[in-house]
């Protein structure tokens, strides 16, 4: 597989994290972080997932500008970013934009700290226009088993959700699929 180079600010970094849901149960798999890079080489946003000890390596946050190398997903029905397997990952500068009201743009915590807050749906609205660059968002990618009896038979799709402080502003509940056993 050819690897694709970028080099941009770092626009968001949050939890990268699957959720796989089958009628009344649901197990998340936690798989590191979600950036979105502005790529100065395209010039356009470039979503790129990265492991969890990438990212206490160089404790990224938005503003800061980084390069590297990454793959394309093998598998983009059940990911959220374009491209992951990240190497050669250099930090070129920093000019971070730290807020601590939302949305927070502080170094992301560990993935623990998300694993022990756990998810609350967040409308897909809220989440676009008042939280992609917050580091307790999530857009999750999410696999559906539909058919019990068939477990083959799946359904993929992302659904947004909130990890941060309950009196978070725009944490406004999202609409609930049929099914919510998140």
């Amino acid at each position: 597989m050819e690897k694709v180079f970028f080099q941009g600010v770092v626009l968001s970094v949050q939890p990268r994290i699957r959720l796989l849901r089958s009628f009344d149960e649901s197990s998340h798999t936690y798989l590191g972080y979600a950036l979105v890079v502005s790529d100065e080489t395209t010039r356009q946003d470039m979503s790129i997932g990265i492991r969890a000890g990438v990212q206490e390596k160089h404790q990224l946050r938005v503003g800061m500008t980084i390069s590297g190398y990454c793959v394309p997903v093998l598998g983009p029905q059940m990911e959220t970013v374009a491209c992951y397997r990240v190497s050669k990952m250099k930090v070129l500068g920093e000019q971070p934009l730290e807020s601590t009201n939302p949305p927070w743009n502080l170094v992301a915590p560990p993935i623990p700290v998300y694993r022990e807050r756990g998810p609350r749906r967040l409308s897909v609205r809220s989440f676009e226009t008042k939280c992609t660059s917050c580091m307790w968002g999530c857009n999750m990618a999410v696999e559906i088993i539909i058919d019990q009896w068939n477990p083959g038979k799946r359904k993929y799709r992302g659904e947004t959700f909130c990890y941060g402080p309950k009196s978070c502003k725009p944490n406004q509940k999202g609409s609930w699929p049929k099914w919510h056993g998140v």
